[in-house]
């Protein structure tokens, strides 16, 4: 079995992906300074986890050279699209500078087999059908940018070291363990608190939501099978729903009626009417086909 590096590994999505790659065997260190994620999340013995920031190059370094993974996992990013348009040079330094920090790190290992970037859909362009990795990025937003330019600094390394590297584009993640304040966890607080008229923002955009256990098993599949060179990979489930949508699926699976009203104050001033995935290149090289559906998967969150 490999040693896998975890950047962000308690986080949401993080958490996840440590869950399914611990049940496959392999013996993983995470590293996450714990801003957004929690200790509790993964279930790992403290000498295989690092308290520390990305932006501490020697102190990632350190813990890079001891643990001498075979696969690096780069989930550590700031994702919450309003907070990095409201905090652009913090979202850019450790999305852009602590992508550069932890390739630098790994360029010291003689024994790295893969690296694994965790990028977004957010690098693509307003477009009203399924997007393929071939529709050329144009990020609108900092969130977006700050991950195109990790894209590219992932290509950089890989030319300079000729590491096999994936670049994984993220649609709109579900599940336990969310962090950030994303349509589904906002509507899923109001619902536990007992509240049935709930208070949103844009009820058009329509997203392609995939739980985070279908995304672990995604890119354990990927880890497994891609072998070499560089390459590009949407990992969505396919189908997209609106917000309206997603709050009758709520409804569905509690068995009562929702009332929306919109509070101007969470309106976003743009925001894509359309962002789904097309997942065919992913699921030709490795079989996987999305598993949870946004019902099945809503019924885990609600206590």
């Amino acid at each position: 079995m490999d040693k896998i590096f975890i950047s962000g590994g308690a986080g949401f999505i993080g958490s996840a992906i440590f869950n399914q790659l611990q049940s496959n065997g392999h013996e993983i260190l995470i590293y996450d300074n714990l801003s957004f994620g929690q200790r509790k999340f993964v279930d790992v013995n403290d000498d295989h986890f690092v308290l520390g920031n990305i932006l501490d190059q020697e102190h990632l370094n350190l813990a890079i050279k001891d643990f001498a993974p075979h696969i690096v996992i780069h989930l550590a990013a700031i994702h919450f699209i309003p907070y990095c348009n409201e905090f652009p040079f913090e979202s850019s330094n450790i999305n852009i500078k602590g992508t550069a920090n932890l390739l630098a790190a790994c360029k010291q290992l003689s024994c790295l087999k893969k690296f694994f970037f965790a990028s977004t859909a957010a690098v693509y362009p307003v477009h009203d059908t399924a997007i393929s990795e071939l529709l050329e990025p144009q990020p609108l937003d900092i969130y977006g940018l700050t991950k195109f330019a990790g894209e590219e600094l992932v290509k950089k390394f890989h030319s300079e070291t000729r590491v096999p590297s994936i670049l994984c584009r993220f649609f709109n993640a579900f599940g336990p363990n969310e962090t950030n304040p994303h349509l589904i966890p906002e509507i899923q607080k109001q619902i536990n608190r007992g509240e049935r008229v709930i208070h949103l923002g844009n009820t058009e955009p329509k997203r392609d939501f995939i739980h985070t256990h279908d995304m672990a098993r995604a890119v354990s599949l990927l880890l497994e099978k891609f072998n070499g060179g560089i390459d590009t990979f949407n990992l969505g489930q396919g189908t997209e729903y609106s917000v309206l949508e997603v709050v009758s699926a709520f409804e569905r699976v509690i068995g009562e009626d929702i009332r929306v009203v919109v509070d101007p104050e969470r309106i976003r001033k743009s925001d894509r009417l359309h962002l789904v995935a097309d997942i065919s290149k992913l699921s030709a090289l490795t079989g996987w086909q999305p598993c949870i559906s946004l019902e099945q998967g809503l019924k885990t969150l609600l206590t």
